[in-house]
């Protein structure tokens, strides 16, 4: 048999086939909407709509309207006119004609006086707004002045707070025992004789500046007196003056009348000593606080361990002044924690290092040998430390003040004084005894409770005090 064609979809390729399906959706698509369409033309019309419902639509009722039968109503008559006021006849007699004058003289005079009397309350209203003006703007310039007054005695009082007590005041105690005494003898223009040199032995044979100091400004005085240079109360006065002013210059030596001096040595480790209730503690929080507001950074060591609190005193200093502190167990060796202060100084970089030490009685020579060991240990901790020993003497304590101060340097070789309490004492001239007999230079004087009632000590400005 021959052989049979093949069909002819077998033949087709795929492209043949997507066109034929294509084809094929689109014809379908065209008899769905046809069919459609010839529905919608089949559908009957719906009911008319009614007029009523036209009409609110709208936005309006519909009126009914009346039956063919009903009768209309009689039309409203038209509104009644008011009668129109004759305008006034002018008045024909000559009386009439006087009394339409007067009357319009007398409305004039009115108007003129309620105008008068508007611009008078004008006026006073205007017056009256002026006056409370003027009393706002000086009630305003009389609190601003308060204000400012009272800004002024604020930042005096601030500025009197930062600088704290002067010299003058703290020494008020002074001038009024020791002083008032001295100034006594000057008084009245009298000639310095004998009588007058008996009586100034007496005054400063008495005061608190020690027995070889008084044996030394009277020698002056009665040197000069011989030498009639002196014959007059208020030279001789001035030559006191300026021999007290040598003396607390140390005779002009060197280091003497300056404050804490920070040398190049890192850590700078001060020892500080003194007996209890003498203010040491308190004295090195403030020297503290002087030295970090210099720039320096400080560190604490509480070294007096053997007082109870003492450590917790040195702690509250520390956390106000912002510095850190080393503490030891109460009781402990005071000796390591010193040691163990000035290590933690050379690790943080600290500039100064100050050491609190144990303040018993001076009288007691196992104190003295503790401290010489304090002192020892401080040297091995750091080279050449410690590079200063502050003694710290409670003014009050008068000439046992002196003895104290011979007995500490003789242990530990006192490098510098701090003389605290002054502003409570008569007994300031001690400080006088103290640089003529110990040739101790005086750090700083204490002569209140702030930080800035710490004073470096000026020996011109403290004769100054001593003698206004």
């Amino acid at each position: 048999m021959p052989p049979q064609p093949a069909p002819w979809y077998q033949s087709l390729t795929p492209n043949d086939w997507i066109a034929i399906a294509v084809l094929v959706v689109l014809l379908l698509l065209v008899v769905t909407v046809a069919v459609r369409l010839a529905r919608r033309r089949r559908e009957p019309p719906g009911p008319p709509v009614p007029r009523a419902e036209i009409e609110r639509e709208l936005g309006g009722e519909p009126e009914a309207l009346p039956p063919p039968s009903a009768k209309l109503p009689p039309p409203a008559p038209p509104p009644a006119r008011e009668p129109v006021p004759a305008p006034p006849r002018a008045p024909t007699t000559p009386e009439a004609r006087e009394a339409e004058e007067e009357r319009r003289r007398e409305e004039y005079r009115r108007k003129k006086e309620e105008d008068r009397l508007e611009r008078e309350r004008r006026r006073k209203d205007r017056e009256e707004a002026e006056e409370r003006a003027r009393e706002e703007a000086a009630r305003a310039a009389r609190e601003a002045e308060e204000a400012r007054l009272r800004a002024e005695e604020e930042a005096r009082r601030k500025a009197e707070a930062e600088a704290g007590r002067t010299l003058a005041a703290g020494l008020e105690k002074t001038r009024v025992g020791f002083m008032a005494r001295l100034n006594a003898l000057f008084v009245g223009g009298k000639l310095v004789d004998e009588a007058v040199l008996a009586d100034l032995e007496e005054v400063l044979f008495t005061a608190d500046i020690g027995v070889k100091t008084a044996t030394r400004l009277l020698e002056s005085a009665r040197e000069h007196v011989k030498r009639r240079d002196l014959a007059d109360p208020e030279r001789l006065k001035a030559a006191l003056r300026e021999e007290i002013a040598r003396i607390l210059a140390l005779d002009g030596a060197e280091g003497a009348a300056r404050p804490l001096e920070i040398g190049a040595a890192r850590p700078w480790v001060v020892m500080v000593v003194g007996v209890n209730g003498s203010g040491k503690t308190t004295t090195i929080g403030k020297l503290a606080a002087k030295l970090q507001q210099a720039g320096h950074k400080v560190v604490l060591g509480a070294g007096d361990t053997f007082r109870a609190a003492a450590g917790e005193q040195l702690e509250i200093w520390a956390e106000r002044v912002g510095a850190p502190i080393v503490r030891g167990k109460e009781g402990g060796d005071p000796a390591s924690v010193c040691f163990e202060a000035v290590q933690r100084g050379a690790q943080d970089g600290a500039d100064v290092v100050i050491c609190d030490t144990a303040g018993r009685l001076h009288t007691k020579t196992p104190l003295m040998e503790e401290l010489k060991k304090v002192k020892r240990v401080i040297g091995k901790a750091a080279e050449g430390a410690p590079h200063e020993v502050l003694l710290v003497l409670d003014a009050t304590n008068g000439q046992n003040a002196i003895a104290q101060a011979r007995q500490f340097n003789e242990a530990l070789g006192v490098t510098g004084i701090v003389l605290t309490k002054l502003d409570g004492t008569a007994k300031g001239g001690v400080v006088i005894g103290i640089c003529d007999e110990l040739r101790i230079p005086v750090r700083y004087v204490g002569v209140g409770e702030t930080v800035a009632d710490l004073k470096p000590f000026a020996p011109a400005e403290f004769v100054s005090a001593l003698f206004a």
